[in-house]
């Protein structure tokens, strides 16, 4: 049991890692490219845009100093 609670420790701590948020964030992205996939429009552009509006938010909540 031991074993198992550590191989989905270490998984959370993966995927998830310090902010949950980006963690969904890639997860929406995914699911987006997905849906758009699913359709005639074209799906190349949802990852990009995805990295581009949270890659800024998730290093400015990085550095920010605590108050």
């Amino acid at each position: 049991m031991a074993r198992l609670r550590s191989f989905f420790a270490f998984w959370y701590d993966f995927v998830v890692g310090d902010d949950w948020r980006v963690a969904v964030a890639v997860v929406l992205a995914l699911g987006t490219t997905y849906a758009l996939s699913r359709t005639s429009a074209p799906a190349w552009w949802a990852i990009p845009v995805a990295v581009a509006v949270f890659l800024p938010y998730s290093l400015w909540r990085a550095t920010r100093q605590e108050r």
